[in-house]
């Protein structure tokens, strides 16, 4: 939620549906009591595919294909790859993953950052 600073996420070896419901069920874990939350997506099949599980308090808006800055997540990724994930050498798979879930923490504990990073005009306008 880049209106209050708050992430959800998971790092997870690979993107499809079952990936994604549980990241969905991770977001809606985090939505406020009686709060609603919108989730912005891309037109990657697993985001919009009808097998998806979606959460009472979660609605999805898909954005236009090929269109990254509508997306705030697109910066997000490309500040944690700017700063904690890129030009770096693992040793193992185990490492990878403790290093994103080090990056990942990192960014959760600078909401400043997330809203930054993360909030759009036309998004908060209405």
């Amino acid at each position: 939620c880049p209106q209050e600073g708050k992430a959800a996420g998971l790092v997870l070896p690979f993107c499809n549906t079952d990936t994604m419901n549980l990241h969905l069920a991770k977001i809606a874990l985090h939505v406020a009591p009686g709060a609603h939350a919108v989730v912005l997506m891309d037109q990657a099949g697993w985001h919009l595919t009808p097998k998806l599980e979606l959460p009472a308090n979660i609605s999805i808006v898909a954005i236009p294909s090929k269109s990254p800055e509508l997306n705030p997540q697109e910066n997000v990724w490309q500040f944690m790859r700017d700063n904690w994930l890129s030009n770096r050498v693992f040793g193992s798979y185990d490492e990878i993953v403790d290093h994103c879930c080090d990056a990942w923490n990192k960014l959760v504990e600078q909401p400043w950052r997330i809203m930054s990073l993360g909030l759009r005009d036309w998004a908060c306008g209405f």
